[in-house]
């Protein structure tokens, strides 16, 4: 069966041959035992009475577990992974909203999921894994018995197999639904993009309740027949212990990752030698130019910078492997959906003008679920509006200057926080840099910065202003520098804009004109 013609999970798995899963520590699972994983799964789905869009919560830290049951709620209802770090009450919101007709946890797990699930009147399922079992293997229990197998339908290439909330940040969070089509397609697309083959190994740091860790890591390995590592999550003093063990080829990551993983590169030089990476992968953040230049130097390998967002299964756009282009600054050209540039009016622009990315094809969500207001927002003759603004060059690869609701409007001018993040990340004593609205009484908005120094380095704000003014308009340059030891950071590690004035206390600050 041709890649275009696998829409489905269980297709993708069926491809596959030799070591398909595995988990530092754990014995692999490997292609036939996941395929089997995946049909007991699903017909368990069938005796708990659920089926094709029926929604199942799946809350389970990082590891095998929570791959494989995406994978098999997938298969015959609909993945709804939740954050295990989640209050009850964010439980019970999002639990409710999804209309999850059953809770997944792992057996003894100790989670408020169980409370809101119970608040809910749903039904709570274990996984229970065997002592020595192969990474990603359970069974599900109910009462302390095993649920029983029955027969079902399987999902088809138009029934949803995931759904995931949007981050929210300025609104209610909006609900995504991604058929097996959408999911499938993403991570032919991706693999596609990074010549995923079955010798390769990736070593998955990120969470498996968001879309990046989902398909860029888990359903992109498994689509180009290669070994998907599932780690308990993120941990950069564990990063290079996990690589040693697992020998991948590579891993993706967002970029605070990647910058606490070069902190602790040059003690671990011997690890890097000896495994040497094909190629590193980041998304779903700006990645700052300094990071792009070292972690090629430090891995020698290329770096892949690539654009995804959960309506689109993840990926749009993607950096090629050489001996295709790499541009830092970009995030590479179409790289599964089309992608083009729209104006205000909706028309499409031509390449060289700055407008809204909007993007269509097989793995761009139906719509949002039960928001038709959300949906006739964001769709404009068949184009979902991604939210970004951009450029095109002639070569076809897009620049990203931020998102259309982070521009900073200062008194009439419109200020790129990415822009001005990637000057501040220059000076050689900043670690990490975050460009954000600051209100102001006169101008709206003013621009400022929340800097964590390089261990061991000292600066002043001004000295930072004065540095940043050399390469920035004045009208640019940063008014309020805030320093701190740590900038508050989402879910899923990625650094946040949106109301970070209020995180910070700011809010009732004026800057100075």
């Amino acid at each position: 069966m041709s890649a275009e013609a696998i829409r489905t999970i269980p297709q993708i798995v069926a491809t596959g041959q030799g070591p398909a899963l595995g988990a530092p520590g754990r014995p692999d699972l490997d292609y036939a035992g996941l395929a089997a994983q995946i049909a007991r799964t699903a017909r368990q789905i069938a005796g708990l009475g659920l089926g094709p869009g029926d929604a199942v919560a799946i809350v389970a830290p990082n590891g095998p577990e929570m791959a494989t049951a995406f994978l098999g709620v997938g298969s015959a209802a609909v993945a709804a992974p939740l954050n295990p770090a989640y209050r009850e009450d964010e439980f019970a919101f999002y639990m409710e909203d999804l209309g999850a007709k059953a809770l997944v946890v792992l057996e003894g797990a100790d989670t408020p999921a169980r409370l809101a699930a119970a608040r809910l009147n749903m039904r709570i399922v274990e996984m229970a894994v065997e002592d020595g079992a192969p990474a990603g293997a359970f069974t599900l229990t109910e009462d302390g018995g095993a649920v029983a197998e029955e027969d079902g339908r399987l999902n088809g290439p138009e029934d949803v197999a995931l759904v995931l909330h949007t981050s929210g940040t300025t609104s209610r969070p909006k609900i995504v639904p991604l058929t097996a089509r959408n999911v499938c397609a993403s991570a032919f697309h991706i693999a596609g993009t990074l010549a995923i083959a079955p010798g390769d190994r990736c070593l998955n740091v990120m969470p498996l309740f968001h879309i990046h860790g989902l398909i860029a890591a888990v359903l992109t390995t498994l689509a180009g027949g290669g070994f998907i590592a599932c780690t308990p999550g993120f941990n950069a003093m564990k990063f290079f212990g996990w690589m040693e063990e697992v020998k991948p080829t590579w891993y993706t990551a967002v970029p605070t990752m990647h910058q606490a993983i070069l902190a602790r590169a040059e003690r671990n030089a011997e690890i890097i030698k000896a495994n040497p990476l094909r190629f590193v992968r980041s998304s779903s953040a700006s990645l700052p130019l300094p990071v792009f230049r070292q972690i090629e130097e430090t891995f020698g390998c290329p770096m892949i910078e690539a654009y995804g967002m959960t309506e689109a299964s993840h990926q749009m756009a993607s950096n090629q492997l050489p001996p295709g282009k790499r541009k830092p600054g970009s995030v590479g050209m179409a790289a599964g959906p089309e992608v083009a540039i729209m104006g205000e009016g909706g028309a499409l622009l031509p390449r060289g003008a700055v407008g809204e990315i909007v993007i269509r094809g097989e793995n761009v969500t139906p719509g949002y679920q039960n928001n038709p207001k959300a949906n006739a927002e964001n769709w404009t003759e068949g184009w979902f509006r991604t939210g970004d603004q951009g450029i095109m060059d002639e070569d076809g690869y897009l620049t990203i200057s931020g998102r259309l609701k982070e521009i900073i409007n200062r008194g009439g001018e419109k200020v790129s926080p990415r822009e001005v993040d990637d000057v501040l990340l220059e000076h050689p004593a900043v670690d990490q840099a975050v460009t954000f609205a600051l209100p102001h009484d006169k101008l709206g908005e003013d621009v400022a910065a929340v800097i964590v120094l390089k261990e061991g380095a000292t600066a002043t704000a001004a000295e930072i202003r004065d540095f940043a003014g050399k390469q920035l308009a004045a009208f640019k340059t940063p008014r309020e520098i805030i320093f701190v030891t740590e900038i508050p950071k989402g879910a899923t590690g990625k650094l946040q804009r949106i109301g970070l004035a209020e995180k910070l206390g700011l809010v009732k600050q004026e800057a100075s004109a």
